[in-house]
């Protein structure tokens, strides 16, 4: 035994190897020995070795493994992802290929589509919190749309959650880790009726103390509080219909600050002119707080936090036609309500130039769809997925902004009201089929037509005639736009052996018209957006080796997008920080992506998965007027670093009949990364490295195992967001991983 951990502590130190990203889908369900994958990539199930599109899969073992359980975690570990932090869920955004949502309008849709169980949700926002069950996640780079009912211009998250099964088993969870972080989760799954009906049920509790410090309050924040639970039905009536009814519901309680003080100056593009706010240095230093890069410490006198209630039902019918053909048809009804509160001024008191503000907002949002869509059957000439899909979405959204500012001996009080809110309609025909001109060769064609309808309605009341800080004069819009797109897809796919597959396509990608909606607006940002687009160039080879030891897969692509929609800080409202939602211009993002995977003996592994993107500000338009400089041609675009890799080792040995010893590690780099769209030289994150183990021992009789985890193992602080603040100086916010921690995760199957 001592023989064997020797020999695993020596190979996870020799090979920084990458994460397995291949897995079996049957049922969704991942393989144990993780040979090949199926993807839903044209919304049936294929192997993924031989599906013409670049993707990335993450495993429900990966989030053991790693103590991950939201997207900005699992992320963290795609070369081709990231993912844009915020103290509220209805600000972040996902990004794929350097390509994301800049922007936290209501009125706009995302660049990267997110799908759960063939459910696509219309906020990226509704999927920012804990993935209940998770059996995997596929994320599909490049535009989506000719298979799946939304549009997805830069790529699409498909979430997988457990099937129910016919065969009872039960499972019980139990991790904690430093930092007072918790997770209890447990499910049961198994037949009601005898192969006519099935279902499974899942729970999840759990929470973190946080590992920012408020020194004002005298407590820690950036932590959370989560609750929720799962269910599906499976109805087979017969051996051609199954009929399978989702049930879902997750409580988010937040307390996430509204960013950390990192500087009290600012430093200018494009003179690199470094700028110190007097003002803000003066009450940081009144206030104990030493506005360093490794700070992690604030002084807020409102305790800030966002809460969520997320969750919705689902109907999928699977009806075989006969004859190989078969229907889908996917009902849907979605809620997701959000509360945040704001420290604004993020100070804990009035100061001459630095009033007091503090923000308030609900947000009331639901949605309904449906699609239908038929598959032929495989194996003729020309086979294909087609179907209709219709999306209706409601968003309602209340938010008020207090101020209070020195005047004179006394202290004056400022209150501005928003009442706002957003309504669209998606319809859309698509389709995408193979011409099989032969076994080996065959063609892609792919085609979306669609039509967006956005409205919007927008009323603020302030109890001033001018505007003051953070707060402009009462002001009242509406608006209604419709536009019709498209999307398509052309390719070609060679099978040059049963284990080499080359492909070639292009794709027409589409984001829907969009409004600047937001607290602070004014006349001159109520015009509509032009609907974003994109031309996608992609060629891949997919290949693997030596008894499908060895699994190699590329891709090489070139992305070029007009009308980008993005936020661009361009004025202020009375010393507060302003961005407007703009059509920014032509921005591209070309590079390489590849993933290795090696498996030399059956129970070890190693690999490397990395990615190349050079994501640039191809040309911005500068609207008049601008307040900050927009020479930004050439420079890098938010969220893309140009390098990304994740390195991976696993082994595993049977100590007994009895025992299974099993021993991992992870390291992830990327190259530095610029968060801001004005290119400003103090919002750019340094290159750094994250270095994970874990370990586990498993009692096959009694079904029961430990894993010992550790996360960021060189202790490396790093900041997945540094932005400006509100009323000055440069602000950051904190990962869960920003130091070194440690934990413990008790897993017993039933």
């Amino acid at each position: 035994m001592r023989r064997k951990l020797a020999i695993a502590s020596s190979l996870i130190i020799a090979c920084p190897l990458s994460m397995p990203v291949y897995a079996k889908a049957s049922d969704n369900k991942v393989s144990e020995d993780k040979q090949t994958i199926q993807v839903t990539a044209k919304s049936r199930f294929e192997v993924n070795q031989k599906t013409p599109i670049s993707t990335s899969v993450f495993t429900k073992e990966q989030v053991k493994k790693l103590n991950v359980h939201d997207l900005q975690g699992m992320l963290a570990f795609i070369p081709s992802a990231s993912f844009s932090a915020a103290p509220s869920s209805k600000d972040r955004s996902i990004f794929i290929r350097g390509i994301g949502t800049v922007a936290h309008s209501r009125g706009l849709e995302p660049s990267v589509s997110t799908v759960i169980d063939g459910v696509v949700l219309s906020r990226g926002a509704q999927a920012t919190s804990d993935i209940l069950d998770v059996d995997h996640i596929d994320v599909l780079k490049g535009p989506q749309g000719t298979r799946f009912g939304k549009n997805a211009s830069a790529g699409l998250i498909n979430i997988v959650t457990a099937a129910p099964t016919q065969d009872f088993h039960g499972f019980g969870e139990a991790s904690y880790f430093s930092g007072n972080e918790y997770r209890i989760s447990g499910g049961i799954s198994g037949g009601i009726i005898k192969d006519k009906l099935a279902a499974n049920a899942s729970f999840l509790v759990s929470g973190f103390d946080g590992n920012v410090h408020n020194d004002f309050l005298g407590n820690t924040v950036n932590g959370y509080k989560h609750r929720g639970g799962r269910t599906k039905f499976l109805w087979t009536p017969s051996d051609r219909t199954k009929v399978t009814l989702g049930l879902d519901y997750i409580y988010s309680n937040d307390n996430v600050p509204n960013g950390i003080f990192v500087s009290s100056a600012k430093t200018a593009y494009p003179s690199g002119k470094v700028t110190n706010n007097a003002a803000l240095q003066a009450a940081l230093k009144n206030e104990a707080i030493t506005p360093t890069k490794n700070n992690n410490h604030i002084s807020n006198d409102t305790y800030g936090y966002t809460i969520d209630h997320n969750g919705g039902a689902s109907i999928t019918l699977d009806q075989d036609l006969g004859d190989g053909y078969s229907l889908t048809s996917i009902t849907a009804y979605r809620r997701w309500q959000n509360k945040q509160i704001y420290d604004y001024d993020q100070l804990a008191h009035i100061y001459d130039s630095l009033p007091k503000l503090v923000d308030v907002g609900w947000i009331n949002f639901w949605q309904a769809s449906q699609e239908i869509r038929i598959a032929s059957p495989k194996g003729h000439f020309f086979d294909y997925v087609a179907g209709f899909y219709y999306l209706h979405s409601d968003e309602h959204e209340i938010y008020d902004r207090y101020m209070d500012k020195l005047s004179g001996s006394g202290v004056a009080s400022y209150h501005g009201h928003a009442n706002f809110g957003t309504r669209s309609n998606n319809y859309a025909i698509f389709g995408e089929g193979n011409l099989n001109f032969t076994k080996k060769f065959r063609a892609v064609l792919g085609l979306r037509l669609l039509r967006d309808d956005l409205s919007y309605f927008f009323g603020r009341q302030s109890d001033s005639a001018t505007t003051v800080t953070g707060i402009r004069p009462s002001f009242k819009s509406s608006g209604s736009t419709s536009h019709y797109g498209y999307v398509d897809r052309i390719g070609l796919q060679y099978d040059v052996t049963n284990d080499i597959h080359s492909y070639f396509t292009y794709s027409h990608g589409y984001k829907g018209p969009a409004y600047n909606i937001f607290f602070s607006i004014q006349s001159t940002d109520t015009s509509v957006l032009k609907p974003e687009t994109n031309n996608s160039y992609e060629i891949g080879l997919k290949t693997q080796f030596w008894d499908k030891k060895i699994t190699a897969n590329f891709a090489a692509f070139i992305e070029n997008f007009s009308n980008y929609q993005a936020n661009n800080v361009d004025s202020t409202a009375g010393g507060a920080l302003i961005t407007h939602l703009v059509n920014a211009g032509t921005v591209s993002t070309k590079g390489v992506e590849g993933d290795i995977r090696i498996r030399p003996i059956k129970d070890f592994s190693f690999g490397g998965n990395f990615a190349y993107n050079h994501a640039v500000v191809d040309h911005f338009n500068c609207p008049v007027n601008a307040s900050v400089s927009c020479n930004v041609d050439g420079k890098p675009l938010p969220f893309a670093p140009r390098w990304k890799l994740v390195a991976n080792a696993d082994y595993a040995t049977d100590l007994s009949d009895r025992f299974r010893f099993t021993i991992g590690g992870s390291y992830n780099w990327q190259s530095k990364t610029q968060y801001s769209l004005t290119e400003t030289a103090d919002t750019v994150q340094k290159a750094y490295g994250i270095l994970n183990f874990n370990t586990s021992i498993t009692d096959k009789k009694n079904k029961l195992s430990v894993m010992l985890i550790m996360r960021n193992a060189l202790n490396t602080h790093y900041s997945p967001y540094l932005t400006y603040g509100s009323l000055g100086g440069v602000t950051s916010w904190i990962s869960r991983d920003y130091g070194r921690y440690g934990g413990v995760t008790i897993h017993k199957d039933f």
